[in-house]
């Protein structure tokens, strides 16, 4: 599918090449190799509906002025069969495009008629895409990066959907390495505790309330009969237990949150498999690994990193680099196309290595696409929230949700792009005003719902789109209106391609500003039954569209608020 901003493009791009060709064959402008045509939306409504600087790129090779190029392609353009009114050149060689106000109407038929699939693209071509996000370790519950993480990586991987891509999500249980040893000592100490011996909790531990309610489960539905246990067994026996509640309970909290996985992978798996050893295999033979001080090094400093990693510890234990290595070279034999991991920002280190990894097993390290998402700040009457309730630690994901609901924790989330910090006011979250984009997006779905509903009432039928006037669509409200309906489509491959969310929460933001502008000065249904009947429509597509983007990041449509 393509939508009409981009089939209106396409057209004027194709008129270009050929108005270049002509005006070069007549010796108005010098023999040139003509790049790929760039259509823009100029930023101010008085430079017109569409924008190239095409003769600012062609001046050096033409060796011409730009704007004596921009005229000679100007005279050459056949605009026939386009809703092009007429072309102005501006400054140094703008070309610049003013429409007929009537193209916009198109938009109507087309919103109905694809309704829930209105927006979709066909960027994506059917290539394999997997999104991996959250993957926090199976040791205690999910904290604001964790949910940060979550939306955004569950609401990216809609928008790719969306885009034509066929999408995996996908997350990696950090089941194996040092963090389970020292969660299975950890565990080792509260069971021990619970049976009154003094023992105290290393200082490496894990500290967190919620693994004392882990072993007084275990110890509710197995007894203490581990005491007697050597301590190897007990430990393993304990971290087997509390990773299966652990991640019992972060599945149910990401499913509570919107988020389900196609795939939980195992790290164990691979230390099971032989993966780790075959790919550390791999990459000896071609020439990527070392000995050094009795470890095994990769030569990260080969492919751009500031230093070599070290893959294999002195006591032949690998490293967790090699695991990452392993599984991703995993993920590509699965057949994806593109792989893309969301990070905290403390990961950032990890990212040059982790590509040239992939880049030494004979991938494009491109295809490896790596989000890093800043730090999340909560806030309650203007003061930073520090502490959970529950955990005396980090505020988890569950009472996040809780207290301002799952629309409004998501929407918060991807509203600001991940690579800046967050600052999340937990008293906006929860109000019932139009200073909460979520409230003031949603109430603009419902205000038509109830529009809508009032028809119904009256025993009306909402009117078909080829029954309806478009050209009554007159008042500068309803023009913007179209015109930000028609721009969806190109808004949802624009954030599929930068991977950005956050243009979809502007963008509804945006849309349902435009709509309650027109609403409050603008009554829907009048004495005038042919300009209700086209207004029904319209207000009819801004619902569809609405809807649409609003799933697309996890929220709900609400038909009454």
């Amino acid at each position: 599918m393509q939508g009409l901003v981009e089939q209106i493009r396409a057209g004027l791009a194709a008129a270009l090449q050929k108005a270049i060709t002509g005006a070069v064959d007549k010796g108005l402008v010098n023999p040139v190799e003509v790049p790929e045509i760039t259509i823009e939306v100029p930023r101010e409504k008085g430079h017109g509906e569409f924008a190239t600087n095409l003769a600012m790129q062609l001046a050096r090779t033409a060796k011409m002025a730009p704007r004596k190029i921009a005229e000679a392609v100007a005279e050459n353009l056949d605009l026939a069969g386009t809703p092009v009114e007429r072309v102005e050149i501006a400054g140094p060689g703008f070309i610049n495009f003013y429409l007929q106000p009537s193209w916009v109407y198109e938009v109507i038929p087309l919103i109905i008629q694809e309704d829930r699939n209105y927006g979709r693209v066909e960027m994506g071509e059917g290539q394999k895409v997997q999104v991996e996000f959250v993957s926090a370790n199976p040791t205690g519950l999910l904290h604001m990066g964790n949910a940060r993480g979550a939306a955004l990586g569950d609401s990216l991987a809609s928008i790719l959907d969306f885009a034509g891509y066929r999408v995996s999500r996908e997350y990696y249980i950090n089941d194996a390495g040092n963090q389970i040893e020292n969660f299975g000592r950890s565990l080792e100490v509260r069971f021990l505790q619970q049976l009154g011996q003094d023992i105290p909790m290393p200082e490496e531990g894990y500290h967190g309330e919620d693994i004392i309610d882990t072993v007084r489960g275990y110890i509710q539905k197995h007894g203490t009969s581990l005491a007697e246990a050597d301590a190897i067994n007990r430990r393993k026996t304990l971290a087997t237990y509390a990773l299966e509640e652990k991640l019992t309970h972060i599945r149910n909290t990401l499913l509570d949150f919107g988020v389900v996985y196609d795939e939980w992978f195992s790290e164990q798996s691979l230390h099971d498999s032989g993966a780790i050893q075959r790919t550390l295999d791999e990459l000896r033979e071609k020439g990527y690994i070392y000995e050094h001080e009795n470890a095994l090094w990769f030569k990260a400093t080969e492919f751009g990193d500031e230093k070599d990693e070290v893959v294999v510890r002195s006591n032949s234990i690998p490293t967790y680099f090699a695991a990452d290595i392993a599984y991703h070279k995993n993920k590509f034999e699965r057949g994806f196309n593109k792989v893309i991991d969301i990070w905290g920002a403390d990961h950032h280190g990890h990212v040059n290595r982790m590509k040239g990894s992939m880049e030494a097993l004979g991938y494009h390290r491109d295809d490896l696409e790596i989000i890093l998402m800043q730090l999340v700040r909560l806030y309650r009457g203007g003061e930073i929230v520090r502490m959970s309730k529950r955990t005396g630690q980090f505020v988890t994901l569950e009472e996040l949700v809780e207290e301002v609901g799952r629309d409004a924790a998501r929407y918060f989330f991807v509203m600001r792009s991940p690579d800046s910090h967050l600052e999340f006011d937990l008293d906006l979250a929860k109000s019932q005003t139009n200073d909460n984009p979520v409230f003031y997006i949603q109430y603009a779905h419902a205000r038509i719902c109830s529009i809508l509903r009032q028809l119904r009432e009256q025993g009306r039928q909402l009117p078909k789109a080829d029954e309806i006037n478009p050209a009554l669509l007159t008042e500068q409200a309803e023009l913007d209106l179209l015109r930000k309906l028609a721009d969806f489509p190109t808004e949802i491959a624009a954030a599929a391609e930068l991977m950005a969310p956050h243009r979809i929460a502007r963008y509804l933001h945006d849309l349902a500003g435009l709509f309650h502008s027109f609403y409050n000065s603008h009554r829907v249904i009048t004495d005038d039954e042919a300009l209700s009947q086209a207004r029904l429509v319209l207000v009819d597509c801004v619902r569809i569209v609405l809807r649409n983007a609003l799933g697309l990041l996890g929220l709900t449509a609400p038909e009454k608020m």
